[in-house]
């Protein structure tokens, strides 16, 4: 690594930390000063316990910000970087030298490729198994949540129901279990229901062990018979994330991918979700692609219009983003639903703008 990469490495890691800190913080702060209330609101419980819930809701909930805001941060940190060089008329004395502007900015890229990298990591392997913390809300005092369960689908195509699902027994109180068969891929038919005061789950035998339960099989002539248990894919720690479709971005990949298999109601959702998945990672590179052209500038009084610029196309590809999520799972065209057009019509947007402003970028 030469020393022009070490020297724009280090202010690029820099601006990196700085944003982190100031896009995080600024984000908890807002969300604690409109929910503080809801943080306060259980009398039971003292100042020392209270802040520990805070601390953790946020601690775990960051996760989630860093997702949200990693496309962002970079380019901030990319702004910060170039804008100090140019302030400094480094980037002069770098073209005097010989070297292309494209050159410079090419530690910016490789660490952008790291963050995005990590960007996955956290999307992939660090938010789903957190998922069940993450569902929680401001006014849940950890372990002692309680939930209403409608209609969840396991593998088994079974609907999963109870008034009130408790955590910290990891018990389903009144439910009723529809059960079903799979006719064809996405009709199925009721077999039975099952019926009974509790269901409890049993780690060790990976099962719902039920509680004065029976089992009413359709057309069955014998009338209800008693059941033990269940056996089902869903865990207590799948119901907070399952119980509403709000919550199915904190699951992985691989889990969109079998939930949608199951031919669920919420299918189209999930296929959207599997897509944005992939493309996520890829419009924050664009958004950085975007950007880089024009904060590359020689003259430090343009620079702020640069900044400008370059944050204002940020903030539409992050409206543009918001809106194709929102219109992925609708029939807006034809009376379809096109997920996999909504999913990838930002990059096809801004894709060929970043590499019209790279070829044109003058160095």
């Amino acid at each position: 690594m030469k020393i022009l990469d070490k020297y724009v490495a280090k202010n690029f890691l820099t601006g990196y930390a700085i944003a982190f800190c100031v896009l995080m913080g600024l984000r908890i702060i807002i969300d604690l000063f409109v929910n503080l209330d809801e943080f306060t609101e259980h009398a039971d419980l003292n100042a020392l316990a209270i802040t520990k819930n805070i601390l953790v809701f946020y601690g775990l909930n960051i996760t989630l910000y860093f997702r949200d805001f990693a496309g962002m941060i970079i380019v901030v940190a990319a702004a910060f970087s170039l804008g100090k060089m140019v302030r400094m008329n480094e980037l002069v004395a770098i073209m005097a030298s010989g070297v292309s502007l494209k050159r410079v900015i090419g530690p910016i890229i490789f660490l952008a490729l790291l963050f995005t990298g990590l960007l996955v990591i956290d999307q992939e392997l660090i938010i789903p198994p957190l998922s069940d913390k993450l569902a929680r809300s401001q006014d849940d005092i950890p372990g002692q949540e309680s939930y209403d369960i409608w209609f969840i689908a396991d593998a088994n195509g079974s609907l999963i129901c109870s008034r009130k699902f408790d955590v910290k027994t990891s018990t389903l109180h009144r439910p009723t279990i529809i059960t079903r068969r799979q006719i064809r891929p996405g009709i199925w038919e009721v077999t039975g229901r099952i019926s009974g005061e509790q269901a409890v789950y049993n780690a060790e035998t990976v099962r719902w062990d039920l509680i004065n339960a029976r089992f009413t099989e359709r057309g069955s002539p014998s009338g209800p018979q008693p059941i033990a248990y269940y056996s089902s894919d869903i865990t207590p720690s799948d119901i907070p994330v399952r119980r509403r479709s709000i919550h199915i971005p904190l699951i992985s990949w691989l889990q969109l991918r079998e939930l949608a298999a199951q031919g669920t109601k919420d299918t189209a959702q999930l296929w959207a979700q599997m897509h944005f998945h992939i493309t996520e990672p890829i419009i924050n590179l664009v958004m950085l692609m975007v950007c880089l052209p024009i904060l590359v500038c020689r003259d430090p009084k343009s620079m702020k219009s640069a900044v400008v610029i370059s944050f204002a196309t940020t903030v539409a590809c992050f409206i543009t983003t918001f809106v194709c999520k929102m219109l992925a799972t609708e029939p807006v065209f034809f009376d379809k639903v096109m997920v996999e057009i909504w999913a990838w019509l930002p990059v096809f947007i801004f894709l060929p703008i970043a590499v019209i402003e790279l070829d044109m970028m003058k160095t």
